[in-house]
């Protein structure tokens, strides 16, 4: 696939949220994995703000070593929060020369290996839900072109969230949000029971729970519900018990 082609699926993708089974933990950390493999990115968050001024990170649920250090810091300062503070774009490019008021942000990001940060608002006209907040380890800033094109993905994220059917069903966007955010708790708790049974690196455990949930269309949280309740991914919809499966002899109920 071309990147022209892979740039256009990703519009279609975030345009798709009119669905039943909407999933909107799934549909953020998609955002995410598309900015990574689509620019020149070691790393993308979302951030998102309910309500209030505070900013949480729903995505992604399997963040690197390296942001993870940073994250808790973006959330108070650095480019995604200026980003979502004044609803515009924030590139100020070489993390070197980066903002004074950046103070603990910058030195973190730099001393786990980011040289470039950047961020777009989760933006529709006046509304502002948080900012998309991107990093690099390159030599270069991300170029002028692909910062666009992200304004893009976030503008049609934005669009997206607010048009899901899902938030017909909420007392306001808000409220959707603090259910993403809650989702992204138990998928964390999830995540961490699965990796430790069955002694897999953590982002291998969400991998197998992220393609559990598309295989067999069920929400991401449901898949993480069930591994936290019964310890194992969900069985597939319409399976047959164990006892009645091919090559198996169905077992009678002896008659009272």
């Amino acid at each position: 696939m071309s990147r022209e082609e892979a740039i256009t699926r990703t519009f279609v993708e975030l345009a798709d949220t009119l669905v039943d089974d909407f999933d909107v933990i799934d549909f953020l950390q998609h955002l995410t994995t598309r900015c990574c493999e689509i620019f020149t990115l070691a790393d993308a968050a979302v951030l998102l703000a309910y309500p209030g001024p505070d900013l949480h990170s729903p995505a992604p649920c399997d963040p690197s070593p390296a942001l993870s250090k940073v994250l808790d810091l973006a959330l108070r300062e650095g480019p995604g929060r200026d980003a979502y503070r004044t609803g515009a774009a924030i590139a100020p490019g070489d993390l070197a020369r980066a903002p004074a008021d950046w103070n603990d942000f910058t030195p973190q990001a730099r001393d786990v290996g980011y040289t470039h940060a950047c961020a777009v608002p989760l933006r529709l006209r006046r509304q502002t839900l948080g900012s998309l907040l991107l990093l690099c380890t390159t030599s270069g800033p991300l170029p002028a072109d692909d910062l666009l094109v992200a304004r893009g993905f976030a503008d049609a994220a934005t669009i997206g969230l607010l048009n899901a059917r899902t938030l017909e069903y909420a007392e306001s966007v808000n409220e959707q949000l603090h259910t993403a955010l809650h989702s992204r708790i138990v998928i964390e708790q999830a995540k961490g029971f699965l990796a430790s049974q069955r002694r897999i690196p953590l982002n291998t455990a969400f991998e197998a729970m992220r393609r559990h949930a598309r295989q067999h269309c069920v929400r991401l949280t449901t898949v993480a519900h069930n591994v936290i309740t019964t310890g194992q991914l969900p069985q597939p919809p319409n399976t047959p018990p164990a006892n009645q499966r091919p090559g198996k002899p169905a077992q009678n109920t002896p008659s009272e």
